[in-house]
């Protein structure tokens, strides 16, 4: 006998012939809950949004109202503070003038100084926003030393000295190279007679000292704090002012020179060098034609041994070579082989690069008397 329901179990008494049936009803599927988010990953979470921490405001660096570092709100020339906003957007909008500004007042804070202890050009220039934060912590550096600390004192040494903190060392090395090859020179010119003309050998080398150095003072590249020229001023004076000192020297950040500028350079170092050139000729060969003369009124037996010097024409020519070749060779020797190429090289070997600069001014003067020499007997001097 079976269940009366087809779902339900049956079973027939126990008998051999009647089959057992087992049936089972299926479930119904279950649908789970649809979740809040996507499967698939990465999860879409929501940004989170920290605030930028309070920093306590830096040093004064001067007393002005303007050049307060800190948390304080400003204008433009103020320095960012710790607070919020989008650095991006104040980056974006200021000029190279303001960040130089922004450098240096940041450096002379880390320095622990204030402006108004500059000098008053130095204090100026960083003020307008012309000098980097590098220049300054060079200066401060330079201070160190009482040596530099003394020539800092002057303008013209200062502008040098912070372009190049080894300018007074190619001083030393250019007028040291000058007068041994001035002096090898005389001495393998006279002989015999470097003794009795000992005078005639001091006038040159000593001219030699003057346009050795004036050639490196000229033509070194420079970092300028001079003013800006009144508003009469000519233009040809105001194309000369924005010039560089050396045509090919870096421009540092915020300023930049156009080919012009440049070709200016070498034109009035050139000019600057003609007067030098003429000056220490007509002085030397001056010297030189008095000694003689006073040999001859002495001694008669000088009279004859040695003839005048013309003064004009050889003094005139000295020039010229100076403007030109001199001018030209200092001004790739100092912007381009030293600044361009040996500094970026060996600035943190300072011994290594004062070596190569050595090497190099002395091939230079070396080149310098072989062409002068050539020159002398081209236009019929020598």
């Amino acid at each position: 006998m079976a269940f009366s329901s087809p779902n339900s179990l049956s079973a027939s008494t126990p008998s051999a012939s009647s089959p057992f049936h087992l049936r089972l009803q299926p479930q119904p599927f279950l649908h789970h809950p649809t979740l809040p988010f996507h499967r698939s990953l990465p999860l879409h979470l929501p940004a989170l949004r920290l605030t930028r921490p309070l920093l306590p405001p830096l040093p004064l660096a001067s007393s002005s109202g303007g050049s307060n570092f800190g948390g304080g709100g400003g204008g433009d020339d103020d320095l960012p503070s710790g607070g919020g906003g989008d650095e991006d957007e104040g980056e974006g909008g200021d000029d190279d003038a303001s960040v130089n500004r922004r450098e240096a007042l940041f450096v002379l804070a880390q320095l622990g100084r204030k402006l108004e202890s500059l000098p008053a050009d130095m204090a100026a220039a960083v003020d307008g926003g012309r000098l980097p934060g590098e220049i300054v912590r060079r200066f401060a550096d330079l201070e160190k030393s009482p040596v530099f600390r003394w020539l800092l004192q002057f303008g013209g040494f200062r502008e040098r000295l912070l372009a190049d903190d080894l300018f007074l060392a190619k001083v030393a090395m250019e007028c040291g190279v000058g007068i041994f090859t001035k002096t090898a020179a005389e001495y393998e010119r006279r002989r015999e007679n470097f003794t009795k003309e000992l005078d005639f050998v001091i006038a040159d080398v000593v001219m030699a000292i003057v346009a050795d150095f004036m050639l490196v003072w000229l033509p070194a590249p420079t970092v300028s704090l001079q003013p800006a020229l009144a508003m009469n001023a000519g233009s040809l004076a105001k194309f000369f002012h924005n010039c560089p000192d050396n045509a090919f020297q870096i421009a540092l950040a915020g300023t930049s020179y156009t080919f012009l500028q440049r070709f200016g350079a070498i034109m009035r170092n050139g000019a600057k060098l003609f007067a030098v050139g003429t000056s220490a000729s007509l002085i030397g060969t001056g010297v030189t034609n008095a000694i003689i003369k006073a040999r001859q009124t002495v001694s008669k037996d000088d009279a004859g041994e040695v003839e005048n010097i013309p003064i004009v024409s050889t003094s005139i020519a000295y020039g010229v070579y100076m403007a030109v070749s001199s001018n030209l060779r200092y001004q790739i020797l100092a912007g381009v082989i030293e600044q361009r190429m040996l500094e970026p090289l060996l600035h943190r070997h300072k011994l290594a690069l004062s070596a190569l600069c050595f090497a190099v001014r002395t091939g230079n003067t070396f080149l310098g008397s072989l062409l002068w020499v050539d020159y002398a007997k081209f236009i019929g001097i020598q």
